[in-house]
């Protein structure tokens, strides 16, 4: 099976997408990439679930493969470019799974257009409560990963503290970082190094305006009552060894009408590395 040549999506104000699709046939399981400012990184996955499902990756809004462009850097910005993706490929409906960051812009877009989706995967997402409730444990969790090998820790908190990096010390520093995101620790460093290549900008920008906005959205009573009123089905997926406290997105369980969740035992942030087969089953009971 093997990847169409990369297509450009537009979106109605302009902006070009990177996206491509593997496999042929039915309606595809479209990827939502984390970050923010981040890009498509889901070439394991997607082949993992092609026997499954169709799949169609696209980097967002000026990240990665896709144009560098101004903005905005807003939710509703980026439920309106994967509509567009959703356009591209002519599709009437779709399944969506988001990941870690990515979890946030598909869960954002069910209830803009509840009869576009099928179903929806999230998967390591943060929940919709504050970022009080996962932040703090998250830093400490990653602190103590980091320091098993204490000059991995020194390393990267130099690199954190450097106002002026490079592109290769951002690589680095992400690398190290990414590796705590591993419960195999004799291959975390490795595994992270894979999800590097290719290696592009990162968009510090449209990471920090989404922060931003993803601060004055979570923990909102709307966001609630959005949640509550989501007419698709919803899977759950998370890692029990995630080092972001999985309690975070108990509240967007409760809040669900249709939702069902499954943990993966010995499973970190990005699942399906670690529980291919558990990951890949999930996945094809909720499609």
């Amino acid at each position: 099976m093997t990847w169409t040549q990369s297509e450009t999506v537009r979106t109605d104000d302009g902006a070009r997408l990177w996206a491509a699709r593997l496999g042929a046939g039915g309606a595809p399981l479209v990827l939502c990439h984390g970050g923010p400012g981040l890009w498509d990184m889901f070439a394991d996955l997607a082949e993992l679930l092609a026997d499954v499902t169709p799949v169609v990756r696209w980097d967002q809004r000026g990240c990665g493969r896709s144009q560098r462009c101004p903005g905005p850097w807003t939710s509703e910005r980026f439920v309106a470019d994967l509509d567009a993706v959703r356009r591209h490929f002519g599709l009437d409906r779709m399944a969506l799974l988001g990941h870690s960051w990515g979890a946030q812009p598909a869960l954002s877009y069910a209830p803009a257009h509840p009869e576009r989706v099928s179903a929806l995967v999230y998967v390591s997402g943060a929940g919709i409560g504050p970022d009080t409730d996962w932040r703090p444990p998250f830093v400490d969790n990653l602190l103590a990963r980091l320091g098993e090998v204490p000059e991995r820790l020194v390393r990267w908190q130099e690199l954190t503290e450097r106002p002026d990096r490079t592109e290769r010390e951002d690589r680095e520093r992400a690398v190290l970082q990414w590796s705590a995101e591993f419960e195999d620790r004799s291959r975390a460093l490795e595994q992270a190094g894979r999800m590097a290549e290719p290696w592009f900008p990162i968009n510090t920008e449209c990471a920090r305006a989404l922060d931003e906005d993803r601060t004055r959205t979570l923990g909102t009573p709307a966001l609630t009552e959005a949640c509550r009123a989501l007419g698709p089905p919803v899977l759950i997926i998370d890692g029990d060894r995630d080092i972001r406290p999985r309690t975070a997105v108990d509240s967007l369980e409760r809040a669900l009408p249709r939702v069902r969740r499954v943990v993966l035992p010995g499973a970190g942030h990005m699942p399906w590395a670690e529980d291919p087969t558990g990951f890949r089953a999930a996945v094809a009971s909720a499609l």
